[in-house]
């Protein structure tokens, strides 16, 4: 009898064990699904021509202008102190409102939100994707405002917490409406909207202009909105140094609470 080759033996001593390739099949964790889909929001909206006109440049060039000349009469002391509070309300609004509700209103129109509820990624994940990529977007909007702001002499007081819960709070209450118009408007009425409310918003809403210039009942009715309220609030902190306001910090609660109720109950995915 032959002995076989020792090549032919079997596996040498010491060898690893064969691998396993039984399949696993199964979706990944939630927060690695949200994570990526943020990143993908993210680009998206950093892509977008438009998308970067509202949110950084119209936002800059209206501070700067502003600040430089003597085109408005914004009352007593430095130009910039009025006008970057209101410049970040501005710029809250431009991407938690205005792009969001125009992106998403395309989205909507195109499917992509019907396939996205069709993938694992469930629906509060979706809404936790776009949340956070808006939160970024106002993170890079603030740095660059408040550098342009402080290049032209800027000098902010007031805790810092405060300003963040305002901001937080501001986005919140434009997030839920301009989800609420995206989920129930067609999208080209959606695009309309939103750049006049924009606009609208953006005359009439404290941004640029001061409250002061209106009569009595009409300042008191602006008031009420919440980009004034999001622009005082700031102001309040930034300019005068005060106490997180409660006045500013109640009507963007009201606001918030309107908007993303709504929202959740009108809300139409395809």
């Amino acid at each position: 009898m032959t002995t076989p080759p020792d090549n032919a033996a079997g596996p040498a001593a010491g060898s690893s064990a064969p691998l396993d390739l039984t399949p696993a099949p199964g979706a990944v964790p939630l927060r690695r699904m949200v994570l990526s889909q943020t990143g993908y929001e993210l680009r998206t909206m950093l892509r977008n021509g438009e998308q970067l006109l509202l949110t950084m440049i119209i936002p800059v060039v209206l501070l700067t202008l502003f600040s430089t000349t003597s085109l408005l009469d914004l009352g007593d002391g430095p130009r910039v102190d009025f006008l970057a509070p209101g410049v970040l309300a501005l710029a809250v609004m431009s991407t938690a409102f205005t792009g969001q509700a125009i992106g998403t209103g395309f989205e909507r129109r195109y499917g992509v939100l019907k396939r996205l509820g069709a993938t694992p990624l469930p629906r509060a994940g979706l809404i936790a994707a776009k949340t956070l990529a808006v939160i970024a977007v106002e993170a890079l909007q603030a740095a660059l405002i408040c550098a342009v702001a402080l290049a032209l002499g800027w000098q902010p007081h007031g805790d810092p917490f405060s300003v963040v819960v305002l901001l937080l709070l501001g986005t919140a209450a434009f997030s839920g409406f301009g989800l609420l118009m995206a989920g129930t408007l067609r999208a080209e009425a959606t695009l309309a909207a939103a750049n006049l409310v924009y606009i609208l918003l953006l005359a009439v809403g404290s941004v640029v202009f001061p409250l002061e210039e209106f009569p009595g009942p009409v300042r008191g009715a602006l008031e009420l909105l919440p980009i004034a309220a999001l622009a005082e609030g700031l102001r309040d902190v930034l300019r005068d140094g005060a106490a997180l306001p409660g006045g500013p910090v109640l009507v963007l609660a009201v606001w918030a609470a309107a908007g993303l109720a709504l929202a959740a109950r009108f809300f139409r995915w395809e």
